[in-house]
């Protein structure tokens, strides 16, 4: 969708429009033309003839000619009738800056509604309302009252919070930093982050996308928009707030583990998405991305002046899970013919504390013209005999002669070397204030070019019996069942390819113990109701029964005690089930997220994993990759690997696990929630088994 009016009208209507210095109609129609907008201005007030020295109209409607954009700063009450002439006059884009919506209640709501129906009729688009406006500095464009234009720049800001926008114009005045198009969405009531995201997308001015949102309304629109864009740009989104359905409490393991964090995480993992922990942070990373190359590799060089932050900058790297590029005999050699001989020519390289400007630029285009070097980070400490604007300088003009490498210099200090990061600002070198915030950004930047270099995505559809899911699933929608029992749930697991324990369900004692000789021992029991969901935690669980007696035993006594622990749920007897006797536990597991869809879980498994909380999630459908990629990011896939001499398991075979599990989330949107709670899994050859599972699924009217 084009929002070119927004952007680059050649007219504008300000409605509302003030002589009043203190109000917004005015500082939005001074901004309009200090910026020196070329287009032709209209203000709209009944109450005056002329504004800032244009004439003055007292509505929209006797305006000579249709404007391409109108900017709305009214008292909310008066929205929908400005809207209505506006509709009538034929504009087809409105910044609505008015609050008074539904940030303020029902009110407010309705009148929103109202508006957005007027806009729709009249096939007209809006930004708003209750949001500061919209900035184009490359075409003087200052739709806003966030203050003065920034420069012209690559960069593309999108935020939900007007008075965030005002702080990023601040910072990006005495920072130097260029914008290519800045937008305050406000409310969101027309236009959207997805629209938005798609029109920088596609905007040869805009190289990084930013952002500040608030929530994000289509998760799957979004995952889909933004992975397309990121392949081109990268996009770097501050998320804050959190969704009712996060809320919400979860009866199984994998619902009481996430939530809606946890949902964003991996919908910007997804779509290749670099989350923010703060505007300094994601001001630093749009810098990077804008003004610098991206590396070939995780390959990186340091240059120091003073061993302590050479020392800082090596353990970075190692902390980072960054490799320490390992220079070539030439370039240690060339090093050593014109560094003193106190110098440190490995890695990092030590121009020591006396060096000025020409050590540095030597150093620098040296280990920049090494092939095993990808990233080269430049950290300087004032001492008395250092040159910091001229080392500034020559880290600029070495960038220039090898433009292909991206540089990262970490001046320390303050004053002494303020002047010197300024000219590494003007020169688009990236300064950090330690070296830590300096590994961090390359690691953020490599990253990112992993993500971009990743295969591309397959995702493996499995044969199996979809109508006996389907069957099961339909029968306990048609009952208002919510929580499907263990027996059913392992049927659909059985159905999409799961192998489970053989096992019955008892009545009595005697049939119970009968069953286990059909089985073969050892046994396992477990009370079979469908309202209690934690067996272990009432005494429903009983494991390693030998012989009858034990089994009959166990029987009783677990009839005796649960009902009256949980003297409200049905008891319907008793699941009788052979025992796994070897194998290592882990859960596999799905919480579906309203906005995001199924949200895959791994970790440790049985009893454990609510207290170690070792686990890690992905957004279905999974590609076997990603599977293998969910496995690797816990600290149980040591474990699994025969970590200490232990016997590894098959890990390929957890990945289909969960490929499988993906799918049948994928293909039954009715399940809620479901965990695999042991997933015992053994050596590799051996299939693994689903011991005990649950699953729930959406009911008519169920909220």
């Amino acid at each position: 969708m084009s929002l070119t009016n927004f952007f680059y009208p050649d007219s504008v209507a300000v409605i509302g429009a003030s002589r009043e210095k203190e109000k917004v109609g005015h500082q939005v129609l001074a901004s309009i033309i200090e910026g020196g907008y070329e287009g032709d201005v209209f203000p709209v007030n009944p109450g005056a003839e002329e504004l800032e020295g244009l004439k003055c109209y007292p509505s929209v409607g006797e305006i000579d000619s249709t404007p391409d954009l109108a900017v709305i700063v009214l008292p909310a009450k008066l929205v929908p009738s400005v809207m209505e002439q506006c509709a009538r006059q034929r504009i087809k884009a409105a910044v609505i800056i008015s609050a008074g919506f539904k940030e303020v209640g029902d009110e407010g709501q309705r009148l929103e509604k109202q508006v957005v129906k007027i806009a729709r009729r009249g096939n007209m688009r809006i930004i708003g309302p209750n949001c500061l406006g919209l900035l184009v500095p490359g075409h003087k464009f200052n739709a806003s009252f966030g203050g003065e234009l920034p420069e012209p720049g690559e960069i593309a800001y999108i935020s939900q919070s007007g008075a965030l926008l005002t702080s990023i114009l601040d910072m990006a005045k005495s920072n130097d930093v260029g914008f290519s198009k800045l937008v305050s969405v406000g409310n969101k009531a027309d236009v959207d982050e997805l629209d938005i995201l798609e029109s920088f997308g596609s905007d040869s001015e805009t190289q990084v996308i930013a952002g500040y949102l608030e929530s994000i309304d289509d998760g799957n629109s979004f995952a889909r928009l933004s992975e397309k864009i990121s392949v081109e740009k990268p996009i770097l989104l501050i998320k804050s707030g959190r969704t009712a359905s996060g809320a919400k409490a979860a009866s199984s393991h994998t619902g009481s583990l996430s939530g809606s964090e946890t949902a964003y995480e991996c919908l910007f993992k997804r779509s290749g998405v670099i989350r923010c922990n703060s505007i300094i942070e994601q001001f630093a990373l749009a810098q990077v991305f804008a003004y610098q190359p991206l590396p070939q590799g995780e390959r990186v060089a340091v240059i120091t002046n003073a061993g302590g932050p050479g020392i800082m900058a090596t353990d970075a790297v190692e902390e980072q899970g960054l490799t320490f590029a390992q220079l070539s005999q030439k370039t240690m050699d060339a090093l050593r013919s014109e560094l003193p001989s106190a110098s440190n020519v490995n890695n990092p390289v030590d121009v020591l504390g006396d060096a000025l400007s020409d050590r540095y630029h030597f150093a620098l285009k040296t280990l920049l013209g090494d092939p095993g070097v990808d990233t080269v980070v430049v950290l300087l400490t004032p001492q008395s005999m250092t040159d910091c604007e001229g080392t500034a300088k020559a880290i600029a003009d070495a960038s220039q002669s090898v433009p292909e490498k991206p540089i990262f210099a970490c001046f320390m200090g303050g004053d002494k070397v303020s002047k010197a990061v300024d000219l590494l600002r003007k020169a688009r070198i990236p300064n950090f204030d330690s070296p830590l915030g300096a590994i961090s950004a390359a690691k953020t930047v490599v990253d990112y070019v992993r993500w971009k270099q990743r295969p591309q995505r397959v995702v493996k559809l499995f044969p199996v019996h979809r109508n006996k899911v389907e069957k099961i699933i339909n029968r306990y929608q048609r009952r208002k069942q919510r929580e499907i029992s263990e027996m059913d749930s392992k049927e659909i697991l059985e159905a999409y390819g799961f192998v489970t324990p053989k096992g019955s369900i008892a009545t009595t004692a005697e049939q119970a113990a009968n069953m286990a000789d059909q089985i073969g021992y050892p046994v396992v029991l477990k009370i079979w109701s469908p309202d209690i969901l934690h067996k272990s935690d009432v005494g429903g669980v009983k494991l390693g029964l030998v012989n009858r007696q034990q089994v009959m035993d166990a029987f009783d006594l677990m009839m005796l005690r649960v009902p009256r622990k949980e003297p409200e749920a049905q008891i319907r007897g008793v699941l009788v089930q052979e025992m796994c006797r070897e194998g290592r536990e882990v859960i596999l597991g799905m919480q579906r997220d309203p906005n995001f869809g199924p949200l895959m879980m791994f970790g440790m498994g049985g009893i454990f994993v609510e207290v170690m909380k070792d686990v890690a999630f992905y957004l279905a459908p999974l590609t076997a990759e990603e599977a293998r990629m969910m496995l690797k990011s816990t600290r149980t896939f040591q474990m699994l690997k025969g970590a200490r001499g232990e016997e590894a398991v098959d890990i390929n075979a957890i990945a289909e696990g969960l490929q499988r599990l993906s799918q049948l989330a994928t293909e039954f949107p009715q399940i809620e929630e479901l965990d695999i709670n042991p997933y015992v899994v053994m050596r590799e050859g051996v299939t693994p088994i689903a011991v005990d599972a649950r699953m729930s699924v959406n009911v008519e009217g169920d909220k």
